[in-house]
């Protein structure tokens, strides 16, 4: 039988079977080779895992939506690394599960943001945008202040986080809740942005 192009189009089970063979086989050729490269795979000089303060603070960035408005993606263009800073590399967000990069940018890009402002810029940011930023559409959070942390909900976290290969000592595990003790959500929140793209820019 002859396989032409017509003869192919007109066979719609047959057509999706080669479809995916060649998604399949370009999707490989296109990933695979990232699992074998350092610098896709080991951390930047100076990355740790997150503490479990900037973990949590991690999760109340997903968990709020954030990176709906925020990428954390610099691109090596010129007009980016002038507004932003050193564009993102590969080996920043090893620890990330799942990564932030996105491309939506309604806010600017934080992946720099770390050490950019103060702690007190920070609280008076998210209790409300337009007390420093009048044209600001972000929309406040002034309950992250008054909402405390569990500390023992950072356990299993960290646990999980080990047996994906996350080098947590079970000491730290333990010691991990102290560290949350009268803690709130804003104070998570902000230590997970001034921990932020620090390791480049130290590097600078």
């Amino acid at each position: 039988m002859k396989f032409t192009h017509e003869s192919i189009e007109k066979k719609p089970w047959l057509l999706m079977v080669l479809v995916l063979l060649v998604v399949s086989v370009g999707g490989l050729v296109e990933i695979l080779p990232l699992f074998f490269q350092k610098s896709t795979t080991e951390a930047v000089a100076g990355l740790k895992p997150y503490s479990p303060l900037r973990l949590t603070g991690r999760d109340i960035y997903v968990r709020e939506g954030c990176y709906n408005c925020h990428s954390q993606m610099i691109r090596p263009f010129r007009a980016e690394t002038e507004r932003y800073g050193h564009y993102s590399v590969a080996g920043e967000f090893v620890y990330d599960r799942p990564f932030q990069w996105g491309s939506k940018r309604t806010g600017p890009d934080l992946a720099r943001v770390g050490g950019r402002y103060s702690d007190d810029w920070h609280r008076a940011h998210l209790n409300n945008p337009r007390d420093l930023v009048p044209e600001s559409n972000m929309p406040a959070y002034p309950w992250l202040a008054a909402t405390k942390l569990n500390p023992q909900d950072i356990v299993p976290k960290l646990t999980a986080l080990k047996r994906l290969g996350d080098p947590y000592t079970d000491e730290e595990i333990k010691a991990a809740p102290e560290q949350l003790v009268g803690k709130t959500e804003q104070d998570a929140l902000i230590a997970y942005l001034q921990g932020m793209g620090i390791q480049i820019k130290a590097r600078r």
